[in-house]
């Protein structure tokens, strides 16, 4: 029973957390643009977003780094932009 509300309370604060992010490190919310112009909606670009957040925030923990927006949002070279058009 405590797992599931452990999970519950997880998910309300990831998209509290999610939503408030994109208004400020810009990668976050060009992490967000790309998933809604791929076709996903407002909910699930933002479970995306949550998700990538939860993966840098264990990686920072596991290695002991402080976060780093431009590695935990690399933005997609030109190149590749010009390759998906």
């Amino acid at each position: 029973m405590s797992r599931k509300i452990k999970n519950q309370r997880l998910a309300a604060v990831g998209y509290v957390w999610a939503f408030v992010s994109l208004t400020r490190p810009p990668g976050a919310r060009a992490h967000y643009d790309r998933r809604r112009e791929a076709g996903d909606r407002h909910v699930a670009a933002q479970r995306n977003l949550f998700n990538r957040f939860m993966g840098i925030l264990f990686y920072c923990l596991q290695n002991g780094h402080n976060f780093d927006e431009a590695m935990a949002f690399p933005q997609p070279s030109l190149e590749l932009a010009a390759a998906a058009a």
